[in-house]
């Protein structure tokens, strides 16, 4: 498949064949479910303390009501993961939880709770409209930052690659979510991440992941072609106009199907925000030096119940094409297209996004599950506070990556 240059600049990953990648950080076997229970059994749920949310109406000058009160709500915690990642097996993982009216909860009392993925180098601030309209609807939600993006931890992580996201990912849900049973849903890349992450846990047959939400997805565009292979000064070069504002400007507009309407300077800050963090440049390098995610072969591994939601204006990914691929590849998927919706249906279209969602997770697809707990309230972790402590980049005059949907 050929992508323009517009869809680079949106953030769609370039093809893996366009030129062979082999990653230059160490080779690592993801351990088994019952090495990771035991290695987790004995975490607690850390707190961070020493996290400060971002501040979003003063400090980023972002006007959104919405996305100032879901920054409140951000927390960020130490979960365990394995050495190559940091020295000392642990890292802090960013997040928003939005806990299901306990009315509606009531009558859908069987529906899963619900991991939130965002797309390539954004923030669960992605999910700022979406997750409260869930809630409101019984069900309980989580947004999640993978490793590296977001508001997650960046000082003294080994590597940011898309295996350590998969992995923080994957730890993220063992100690917060206790591995209760969950629907996974990813956005844009964030597609690609939850494919990972599903198809580990299925193949594995731990029973954690029972559904799984395509939100626009990129899921057969394998690895980031050649800017994997950038020279260092070339990538970091990339990575400096990656977070600028035409470029980021140029994703925003691209994103939405209503732009005047959507694509506002607001949505422009709150995608750029986190950006602007030290060591965010190191994060992005590491990344794109890993070789990005590889979800195409593992999207038929994903036989649990799934939905595909598809702005129908999508001007970044081609929703005939890749709607096509996934309802090909899935064995259990119903296809909903969302109207007069580009890119980011969670963001343009959250009502009826909301909806379709939760209609599918009170669906008689779950009829059989059992009833699990999913308020924080009901962890029997210890809480300790710690009080001390896409694809992406521009090749010189050749490609340009910048995010999808995080705006």
């Amino acid at each position: 498949m050929r992508l323009s240059p517009a869809a680079v600049v949106a953030g769609v990953t370039l093809p893996a064949t366009a030129l062979a990648f082999v990653p230059n950080s160490p080779s690592f076997h993801r351990p088994s479910i019952t090495q990771r229970s035991v290695a987790s059994s004995s975490w607690s749920l850390q707190e961070d303390l020493t996290f400060t949310p971002p501040d979003t109406l003063n400090d980023a000058d972002i006007s959104e009501i919405a996305c100032a009160e879901a920054a409140s709500l951000m927390k960020r915690v130490k979960v365990p993961v394995p050495e190559y990642i940091n020295n000392d097996k642990s890292v802090g993982i960013s997040y928003i939880h939005w806990p299901a009216d306990a009315r509606a909860k009531r009558e859908n009392k069987n529906a899963l709770p619900l991991l939130l993925v965002h797309g390539l180098d954004s923030s669960c601030l992605e999910y700022r409209r979406l997750g409260p309209k869930l809630a409101a609807l019984g069900i309980d939600t989580y947004a999640v930052d993978l490793l590296g993006w977001g508001y997650t931890q960046l000082d003294d992580v080994n590597t940011f690659s898309a295996q350590a996201k998969v992995d923080a990912l994957a730890a993220f849900w063992e100690v917060v979510g206790q591995n209760q049973p969950v629907c996974i849903a990813g956005a844009s890349l964030g597609g690609a991440a939850s494919i990972e992450y599903a198809s580990s846990s299925l193949v594995e047959g731990d029973g954690i992941v029972q559904g799984a939400i395509f939100i626009d997805a990129q899921g057969f565009i394998d690895g980031i072609g050649p800017m994997a292979s950038l020279p260092p000064f070339l990538a970091k070069a990339g990575i400096q106009v990656l977070k600028s504002e035409p470029l980021r400007e140029s994703a925003n507009q691209m994103s939405y199907y209503d732009k005047e309407a959507y694509a506002t300077e607001d949505a422009l800050k709150v995608g750029r925000y986190h950006c602007l963090r030290d060591g965010w440049d190191d994060a992005f390098l590491s990344f794109m030096q890993s070789g990005g995610f590889s979800p195409s072969s593992k999207v038929d591994k994903i036989d649990v119940p799934s939905l595909i939601l598809w702005g129908r204006q999508d001007g970044i990914l081609d929703g005939k094409e890749f709607t096509k691929k996934f309802v090909e590849a899935l064995p259990d998927t119903e296809l909903r297209w969302i109207e007069e919706c580009g890119h980011v249906p969670h963001l343009e279209q959250p009502d009826i996004t909301a909806e379709t969602i939760a209609s599918f997770l009170r669906s008689d697809k779950f009829e059989n599950m059992e009833e699990v707990s999913t308020t924080a309230s009901s962890s029997p972790f210890n809480i300790v506070s710690l009080g001390a402590a896409g694809a992406a980049a521009v090749a010189a005059g050749t490609a340009a990556v910048t995010l999808i949907g995080s705006n």
